[in-house]
């Protein structure tokens, strides 16, 4: 049965220490689900296509089907090359090739989403004038388009993670298509995008003394109280990741080159950044300088006020 190739699929990489993440790990629960009771000799090209014409029908996109049809694949691959196990690997290409054929697989749509400078303006000033609203929002909003770091990131680095000499942060374990265990990088707390990813790092320092995490909540909370947020504002098809987008964005128009925003941002292949290369031309020939205070300097500034 195909669960049981699932089942050894995981347990192998358990044995060597590779659990998988929470997200194929959903994924093969449901493939387990669907095609669990799939005799192994059953998993035929015309069952796949149907697999995925099934899945179509049901809603799932062309970019969730290619997810489907590639941990299927590794499946499989893996039964061959490690047990030996006589399957074929081919029933999945050449489904997967039939379907892409017929606009059911395929690569996501990229979004476009550009929050405008007045819908962050009112989404912060919500945020910070709402009684009820206990995390930082606005200034975490302001540090996700300063920094393009997620959602899950921004929440988990620690203090220990800032170089206040430096002024950069280390992300840890940062997302990476092939391995993000151990995928540290250190990024500068500018002050290109609007918005003074260094400032922001020192308030919060005085709000944490300095102790635990910069951002000490939990990242589902900080989406839910994203999306509550936009909600009651009607600033409708916003979601926190088009912050990353959008601080991206800032970057090539304050004159930095793929090079340097790769450096920020993380992205591996230049390629993925040349779609953001073209906004607002005119702007990028305007690098920012603007000055950020020195430690001493913004406690002085607090000292005042």
């Amino acid at each position: 049965m195909f669960s049981d190739l699932i089942a050894l699929h995981l347990d192998d990489l358990a044995q060597v220490g590779k659990p998988v993440r929470r997200s194929k790990a959903m994924v093969l629960k449901a493939l387990k689900t669907s095609l669990g009771r799939v005799n192994i000799k059953d998993i035929t090209r015309e069952k796949l296509i149907d697999f995925g014409k099934k899945r179509a029908a049901q809603g799932a996109g062309p970019a969730t089907l290619a997810i489907d049809f590639s941990f299927i694949r590794a499946v499989l691959l893996h039964a061959a090359a490690v047990h030996g196990i006589a399957v074929s690997v081919e029933n999945v290409q050449l489904a997967r090739a039939a379907l892409k054929h017929l606009d059911l697989v395929g690569k996501s749509n990229e979004r476009d989403r550009r929050p405008t400078q007045d819908e962050l303006n009112r989404l912060i000033e919500y945020t910070e004038s709402n009684p009820l609203q206990f995390i930082p929002l606005g200034r975490i909003i302001r540090f996700a388009v300063a920094t393009t770091m997620r959602q899950a990131e921004i929440c988990r680095i620690e203090w220990s993670d800032v170089d206040m000499a430096k002024r950069t942060v280390t992300i840890r374990d940062r997302k990476d298509p092939r391995r993000k265990e151990g995928n540290h990088q250190i990024i500068p707390l500018l002050n290109s995008t609007g918005y003074d990813a260094w400032q922001l790092v020192l308030e919060q320092r005085v709000v944490t003394r300095g102790i635990g995490r910069v951002f000490p909540h939990h990242s589902k909370s900080v989406g839910a109280a994203f999306r509550r947020s936009c909600k009651n504002i009607d600033l409708d098809d916003l979601c926190f990741h088009d912050l990353r987008h959008e601080g991206t964005s800032r970057l090539f128009e304050a004159g930095f080159s793929i090079q340097q925003v790769a450096m920020v941002t993380g992205h591996k292949d230049w390629r993925m950044l040349r779609r953001y290369t073209n906004l607002k031309p005119e702007d990028l020939h305007k690098m920012q300088k603007a000055e950020q205070p020195s430690v001493e300097q913004f406690m002085a500034m607090l000292a005042v006020r």
